[in-house]
């Protein structure tokens, strides 16, 4: 069709092909608007996902850390838990001998005291290279955490809920027990100070004391 046929058509054509053209170039626009819509949603998406596989690793990254460090810690709390009754029977042979009769015994029955005491002694110091802390609490404040109460003993001088006595030494690795201490606790005495709360040292365990 010529440039004089085009000038020739109906006004009424002419504006029809224009509203055909406009309504093309008006919908191209709002496709492309929404497409972009979409893509920042599916972006933000994305992103808000990628930030929580992050937390999540992070997350797993550390209990993994803790796990390691709890077995690397706590791994002989078993063993070292048998070979606390093996350390309390050395001691107990050594206090059962009289001490008149280690002054009085020959150098071969001292010698075997002697190696036996040193042998409790090698346990202890090989179990604490391992962690394994000793727990003597006489004089501190009483830890129902760490501590176990025997019996209390009425002592004013000494304020209440004070470790007194101990009947058996406890044992501790990393921040856990592996035995408590078993103690006597004082029982009145001055009164705690203010905000302080009270201590109790709980119901005496009648079968540990006979095992003691």
């Amino acid at each position: 069709m010529s440039d004089q046929a085009k000038d020739e058509r109906a006004p009424e054509e002419i504006e029809a092909t224009e509203a055909a053209a406009g309504e093309r170039t008006e919908g191209s626009v709002d496709g492309d608007y929404e497409a972009l819509v979409r893509l920042l949603k599916e972006n933000e998406e994305l992103k808000d996902r990628a930030l929580r596989v992050a937390a999540e690793m992070e997350n797993l990254r550390r209990r993994t850390a803790r796990d390691v460090h709890d077995a690397r810690s706590y791994a002989v709390a078993n063993f070292a838990r048998d070979m606390l009754s093996v350390s309390d029977n050395l001691r107990r042979a050594l206090d059962a001998v009289p001490a008149e009769a280690k002054a009085a015994g020959d150098a071969g029955f001292k010698a075997l005291i002697e190696g036996v005491d040193l042998t409790e002694r090698a346990m202890l110091s090989a179990l604490e290279r391992h962690g394994v802390k000793k727990l003597a609490p006489e004089g501190e404040k009483f830890d129902p955490n760490f501590h176990q109460a025997m019996f209390e003993v009425p002592n004013p001088e000494v304020p209440a809920g004070t470790v007194v006595q101990v009947v058996q030494p406890g044992y501790s690795i990393g921040e856990r027990v592996l035995r408590p201490a078993m103690v006597g606790v004082a029982k009145g005495g001055p009164k705690q100070a203010a905000g302080e709360a009270p201590v109790e040292p709980g119901p005496v365990n009648e079968q540990a004391e006979k095992d003691a």
